[in-house]
This record gives structure tokens, sequence and C-alpha cells, in this order.
């Protein structure tokens, strides 16, 4: 299936990936650090330089080929590390550091799609703007899905009750091969359906 992509396809999807993911990362380092974890700073996770968050395979490869074969990108980057000891406000704290990733992948889009409106469409330049709002969009909406590792999970992890915690501890280690499994039944055009809601989302606001 990747040869139905073009190499200006292909090149514009590394990018949009790298560039994405890399913000989505730094912020995370970024709100951990904020609310008094410095474990991703002294790692040099804070950064735009994105051989700090970048894993090859799991972040350019995987979601080429995801993307192609389901419609949507999987991926992950180096996870970033904290200390639940340090950062305020416990779960909560790492929730936000959670939301964070996603949010700022939001933020992208949105400025995506705004810029859309200035460029002349059928163009190499809007050919890679939809790329970067549409990537981003996804990144947004996948990686909200309540399951370990994604940062979804997290967040419900802040208001789960304890026996639904220690469900999710137990599958976090086998949560890509479940994400796979799901979408392989049917549920990536569930989350399709998220992906363009949100993209209609934005450009009726902008």
């Amino acid at each position: 299936m990747l040869g139905n992509l073009s190499i200006t396809d292909l090149l514009f999807l590394i990018i949009v990936i790298v560039v994405s993911l890399t913000i989505h990362e730094m912020v995370h380092a970024l709100v951990g650090f904020k609310l008094g974890d410095d474990t991703a700073a002294e790692q040099g996770r804070i950064s735009l330089n994105p051989l700090a968050h970048i894993d090859p395979f799991m972040t350019v490869l995987l979601p080429i080929i995801t993307l192609v074969a389901f419609g949507m990108p999987i991926l992950a980057a180096k996870p970033v590390p904290f200390n639940p000891d340090r950062v305020k406000w416990e779960e909560f704290g790492g929730a936000l550091i959670a939301i964070a990733g996603p949010l700022s992948n939001l933020v992208l889009a949105a400025v995506g799609v705004i810029l859309s409106g200035f460029v002349v469409n059928g163009t190499l330049l809007d050919d890679f703007i939809v790329a970067f709002y549409s990537i981003n969009i996804a990144l947004f909406v996948f990686n909200l899905v309540p399951i370990p590792p994604l940062d979804g999970s997290r967040v419900l992890y802040a208001f789960a009750p304890d026996p639904l915690r220690r469900v999710m501890e137990q599958i976090e280690p086998y949560g890509l091969f479940i994400v796979f499994g799901l979408i392989l039944a049917g549920f990536g055009s569930v989350i399709s359906v998220w992906i363009d809601a949100v993209l209609n989302f934005l450009f009726t606001i902008f």
C-alpha cells in the first residue's frame, strides 16, 4: 500500500509527524516541569530537537504504515518520564501532563486550518497544510483513547476508582496490541468519525 503514496506524500508525512510529535512530547515535559517535576527536564526532554523524542520505528515508520493500512497513524515517541511524588496535585497533576500533549496537537491543527484559508488550493503548500492539520487532529483524537499507554488513559486514571486503576495497570504492557486489535475489529471507523467531527468543528470556528 505504501506504493500508493508519492515521494512527496511520504516526505510530508515524515516532516509533519516528526514536528508534531516533537512538540507533543516537549509540551508533556514542559508541563511536568511547571508542575514541579524536573525529571524530564534533566533528561533533555524540554527541547525542540527531534532526536530527544523520536524513535525511528515507532515514531516514523509505524505511523506511515498504519496510516496507509488503517487510514490513521498509530505511533509512539520515547515516553516522557515523570515522578508522581514530585508532581503537584498527584494524579490530577499527572492527568494535566498527559492531556497537554494532545492539546498541543489540537492547537497545531487549529493553526493549520487557519493557514489553509490563505493558501491556493491544489498547490504543494496546500497539500502540506492539509497533511499538517489532518495528522495533528488524528494525533489529538487517537491519544485521547483511554487505553494504556495512550494519554487518555492517564486522564481516566486520575478519576478512576481503585479497581479500574488496577485493571489499567495490568493491561498497560499490552496496550498497543489492544489498540491494534480494536482497529482491526473496526474501532478505527469510530475514531475516524471523531476526527471528522473535530475537523468540522475547527473549520466552523476558523
